[in-house]
């Protein structure tokens, strides 16, 4: 071992070391591992951030876009209504979607399929009131060993197969990997899915700036070709059970219906009340497949729109006039509002209104909010009353909570003009059918460009983050919010340091003394051997450099056994793909570090169980599928 492989591999030892301890953020002692790497000479300086530039660390940062998109438009809750059951609990939610993640990452890259589900998954999290990462983990998992199950499932694949190519043999087929892998698959999904309640740690993220406002009240419209039309109410409410959401009142023919009964039929242009979470509200929109009534300019009712008409126009003109009799001698009118500079960017913003504010006691109709301003009030919050009629025609009182809906500059005038202070943001989801549908079309182009190898993922994805950009899926300037920098940094950090250590021949040092001193000529136990080691090299280093490493071992180890490579073969492509002992092992791992609340000595406790019976299940397959 020269001066070099010992650098590193100490290097190694300190980094693992400080990544379990937890004493500091994993980006953190990722960069000072990249730093000592230069420093020590391992890494050219030049490239001490050629990482950042790695075609993993660009998808991961495309993949939390996209994914983004396809939460905050809507998407992801309408695939959920139809991919996972309604009723069951969350073994029987949890074991539908890990197993409907292995049969994607079969065909398509297996980060794409994580990124498709992984909100779906946080959705069923919230549903059934489990720690998120109870579901991600076993997801991610399960993503990870459905690649193995194809040729094109994941890249280690690829590369075990090129090998094979440069040898008589010629290269694996599409489903050469089948038998084995299928096998693997499946056992390791059982498991993931029955042990993630007592082997994933339970953290829930209390979200930042997390308050209580109560319960929204808003109002819903039915279409003529809405899926309730004609339906009783009872089944609505039925709709509404998991999602923490009520019926409290209805609309029809400008009568307000208290209490409506259950068997009331529902009908074309009447108004829903609706009582529900702020959380919950986008999701109890997606179960109705209905519009907020005041998102959009009222469409249904003729009447409704003459009346807003006549209100607004006359609000108009009191608007301009001082806001309070009582003070007569005023000298100056009302100074007319700011115009109002358009952005193209629409958000949703809590107020709360303030004592003494100017909006005390007057309606949105009353100041034309969307006239003057071009917002809409969304939804009103007042905890313990329920007693609201019309939401535009609602008088504001003071503690009102308003979910507005608008240009930022457009709602922080209003804000200041009429005594209403912003609360920290938050998630609500509100949504929006056409902008779902386009990131839904953009995300599924990006997953087919990848799957069928038109272009590479890095690639793809990126384009799907332009896409969005283009079609505004995500407001601009919110683009960027959505990456979890902390991952990407870590990523990027480590990146030359796994380059390191295949360059100094540190990998290839460790693998060929572990089975040279304990193989002892058995090819079972060599072959048990290359599983794990490329396993626990798979852990640490990316799983594409795992396998380029390894297959020449195996290849090498294969020939001086006198024994059938394609075991050797085979386990190295197993091996490098079964990396679930650290989050950095591989991109899904890596993408739930932040969302699960997870630190990097959690992912072993599952993890361990489920390599050790990704080796009990392997071998004895690898020795039938592909005899020695």
């Amino acid at each position: 071992m020269d001066a070099s492989q010992q650098l590193i591999l100490l290097i190694l030892a300190c980094t693992i070391g400080l990544f379990l301890w937890g004493r500091w953020r994993h980006d953190i002692v990722a960069l000072a591992a990249l730093l000592a790497c230069v420093v020590a000479g391992l890494t050219p300086a030049a490239d001490a951030f050629a990482g950042f530039g790695h075609p993993a660390v660009i998808t991961v940062a495309a993949v939390l876009i996209l994914s983004k998109g396809l939460q905050t438009t809507g998407a992801v809750e309408a695939l959920a209504q139809r991919a996972l059951p309604q009723r069951g609990g969350v073994l029987l939610g949890l074991g539908f979607l890990t197993l409907l993640g292995a049969t994607l990452s079969a065909f398509m890259n297996n980060v794409g399929a994580m990124a498709l589900l992984m909100p779906i998954a946080m959705q069923l999290a919230n549903r059934q009131g489990v720690p998120p990462g109870r579901v991600l983990m076993p997801l991610a998992f399960g993503t990870i060993l459905g690649g193995m199950t194809t040729l094109i499932g994941t890249p280690p694949n690829l590369i075990v197969s090129g090998f094979r190519a440069q040898t008589e043999l010629g290269p694996y087929s599409m489903f050469d990997f089948t038998p084995v892998g299928l096998a693997v698959a499946l056992g390791g999904v059982l498991l993931a899915v029955l042990a993630s309640r007592w082997l994933v740690p339970h953290r829930p993220q209390p979200e930042a700036g997390s308050f209580d406002t109560g319960t929204y009240l808003t109002e819903v419209h039915i279409d003529a070709d809405s899926k309730i039309d004609g339906k009783p109410l009872r089944e609505v409410e039925q709709l509404l059970d998991d999602g923490d959401a009520q019926i409290v009142g209805m609309v029809r023919n400008d009568f307000r219906v208290i209490a409506p009964l259950s068997s009331r039929i529902l009908r074309a242009g009447d108004i829903l009340v609706i009582e529900s979470d702020p959380e919950a509200l986008g999701a109890s929109l997606t179960r109705l497949g209905l519009k907020l009534e005041e998102a959009v300019p009222p469409g249904a009712s003729e009447k409704d729109k003459e009346k807003d008409k006549e209100k607004e126009a006359t609000a108009e003109q009191r608007a301009t006039q001082t806001d309070d009799d009582a003070t007569e001698n005023a000298a100056e009118p009302e100074p007319e509002s700011p115009p109002v500079r358009h952005s193209d960017e629409i958000v949703l913003q809590e107020l709360v209104v303030q004592p003494g504010a100017d909006i005390l006691g007057r309606s949105a109709s009353d100041i034309a909010l969307r006239t003057r301003f071009g917002i809409n009030l969304l939804a009103i919050s007042r905890q313990g009353h329920r007693s609201i009629r019309r939401l535009r025609w609602t008088e504001i009182q003071a503690g009102d909570v308003l979910l507005m809906q608008g240009e930022p500059e457009a709602i922080a005038g209003f804000a200041g003009e009429y005594g209403c202070a912003p609360l920290a943001p938050r998630s609500i989801l509100i949504p929006e059918p056409r902008l779902a549908l386009t990131a839904a079309l953009i995300m599924l182009g990006s997953v087919a460009l990848a799957a069928f190898g038109i272009l590479p993922a890095a690639v793809a994805f990126t384009a799907g983050v332009l896409g969005y950009m283009l079609t505004r899926v995500i407001p601009l300037r919110r683009i960027y919010e959505a990456i979890d920098w902390p991952i990407i940094v870590l990523l990027g950090a480590l990146m030359p340091l796994a380059a390191a250590m295949a360059d100094t021949g540190a990998a290839d040092l460790l693998a060929r003394t572990l089975l040279d001193h304990l193989a002892q000529g058995n090819p079972i136990i060599a072959l048990t051997l290359m599983l794990v080691v490329t396993m626990t090299l798979s852990d640490f280093m990316n799983n594409a450099a795992t396998a380029a490493v390894m297959c020449p071992i195996a290849l090498s180890v294969a020939s001086q056994l006198g024994v059938n490579p394609d075991s050797f073969l085979m386990a190295v492509a197993i091996g490098a793909s079964c990396a679930f002992l650290t989050p950095i092992g591989h991109q899904n791992n890596t993408l739930i570090l932040g969302p699960g609340g997870f630190r990097f000595g959690d992912y072993w406790r599952l993890g361990l169980p489920l390599e050790l019976l990704v080796v009990a299940i392997s071998i004895p397959m690898l020795l039938w599928v592909w005899p020695l």
